[in-house]
């Protein structure tokens, strides 16, 4: 795939994702109300994000995976390396730095958190945070690269990404929050969209040879 090829990539899947990605966002705001109107405790939003993110790693790591299996030559170290970095460090992205800095930017008192290296234990199951999401990358790279799919697995990890963005706001931060919905809704687009579109076609196409054979090209229905 060429440079202008995959410039068009880009632009068209970014197109395609918006009302997805949107439609996510609109159900973090909801979600986010139904929070703040029962009072939940900060512990409960705290599991909840606990619990989202390493879902989101298996899910992100496994399409990933997947792309590059499907459109590369699938050798195995490539793909590990693809699946690893292109899961821990979107998700990480997605779910805790974009996060911190929309809030940063509405001055909303925000606890930075990096969950792949937290040594801190899981909310009632009492293993290292940072066991469990390394794990859960390990385990998306293993389906997705000895049985390679993306369709229904992307769909998962763009709604997963933006719960796991919402309750990274109300975890750790402080705020009023029903004022500033507007604004979280444009960050949690902001921050599934582009690191979504990234993590699951933009980065692993980027490791695929330009000479390469000729592939059927990327299921249209594919979310």
């Amino acid at each position: 795939m060429g440079k202008a090829g995959r410039e068009n990539l880009i632009i068209r899947e970014l197109l395609r994702h918006a009302p997805f990605t949107a439609f996510g966002a609109l159900t973090g705001i909801i979600i986010m109300a139904i929070v703040v109107f029962s009072r939940a405790p900060a512990e409960i939003s705290n599991a909840v994000f606990y619990t989202l993110h390493p879902i989101h790693v298996v899910l992100s790591a496994l399409v990933t995976t997947s792309m590059y299996k499907l459109r590369g030559k699938g050798t195995l170290w490539v793909a590990i390396l693809i699946g690893y970095t292109g899961s821990i460090g979107i998700a990480t992205l997605s779910d805790a730095i974009i996060p911190y800095l929309g809030g940063a930017l509405l001055h909303i008192p925000m606890q930075f958190h990096a969950p792949f290296i937290e040594t801190a234990q899981m909310p009632f199951i009492g293993i290292a945070k940072w066991q469990l999401v390394n794990s859960a990358a390990v385990l998306g790279i293993a389906i997705g690269y000895w049985k390679p799919m993306t369709r229904f697995p992307h769909a998962g990890h763009v709604l997963l990404s933006t719960w796991a963005s919402l309750f990274s706001f109300i975890a750790f931060g402080i705020a009023n929050w029903i004022p500033l919905l507007p604004f979280i809704f444009l960050f949690l687009f902001i921050a599934v969209w582009l690191p979504c579109c990234l993590s699951d076609i933009i980065y692993p196409l980027i490791w695929v040879g330009e000479k390469r054979p000729k592939l059927p090209p990327l299921p249209q229905r594919d979310i």
